[in-house]
């Protein structure tokens, strides 16, 4: 029993070499995610995911070293936790450090157009960027408005606006549409308030014509 628990619970490196061990790599990958962009955080293909993957395993035994026990792992993972925790408080009070770090934002479209330049300083392709797209629940980039890859990897996508006579055009549809409902009280049907007085049934069955004369006159103009 004696020999389970010193193998579990003793640390067979110093203390103070578990606790820097993790911290030099995570600034590390910091840095090295910082340098190589948000294409890695974003996984695009398969092999931005094999380079994570094999990344975590690639610095797995700089952070535990020598050290296999269940309290070594432990510190080691309080460690990353608290590194990261104290490096976010910092960079949240110095808010000009954090973009420096996190880098800027990349507009890939831009009022419609895709912008060439900015997703070759993203090592971006049509085609992956496509696939992004369609991902969000788009046809493709011509239904896309504004896309933006985040310093985070995330893709904000914003979609286009239909035309303004467009618009106009599906208003005035469903002006008629609710006119047309109505037209029964004028035409001798039951009335929609039963104790509307004959007086103001009159009056809103003029209202209701005038309407939609003027709806069809605009619909007129839209079209033509």
């Amino acid at each position: 029993m004696h020999e389970i628990t010193t193998h579990l619970f003793t640390l067979p490196i110093p203390l103070l070499e578990k606790i820097i061990r993790p911290i030099l790599v995570y600034v590390f990958l910091v840095v090295l995610l910082r340098i190589f962009g948000k294409r890695e955080l974003a996984q695009l293909n398969p092999f931005d995911l094999v380079v994570l993957l094999s990344l975590s395993n690639t610095v797995q035994n700089a952070i535990i070293g020598d050290d296999n026990s269940v309290s070594g792992g432990m510190i080691g993972a309080v460690t990353l936790l608290v590194t990261n925790y104290l490096v976010v408080r910092f960079l949240f009070r110095h808010r000009r450090l954090d973009q420096v770090l996190e880098g800027q934002p990349a507009t890939l479209i831009k009022d419609g157009h895709v912008r060439k330049s900015e997703m070759a300083k993203e090592l971006l392709t049509t085609a992956e960027l496509q696939s992004v797209i369609r991902r969000q629940g788009f046809d493709g980039i011509h239904d896309v408005e504004t896309c933006i890859l985040e310093p985070g990897g995330a893709f904000s996508i914003k979609p286009k606006s239909p035309p303004a006579e467009v618009l106009r055009h599906t208003e005035l549809l469903q002006r008629l549409d609710r006119t047309n409902v109505n037209r029964g009280d004028c035409a001798g049907g039951a009335p929609v308030f039963r104790r509307r007085s004959a007086e103001s049934s009159g009056a809103a069955c003029v209202w209701r014509r005038a309407d939609v004369q003027r709806a069809k006159l605009q619909l007129r103009t839209v079209v033509g």
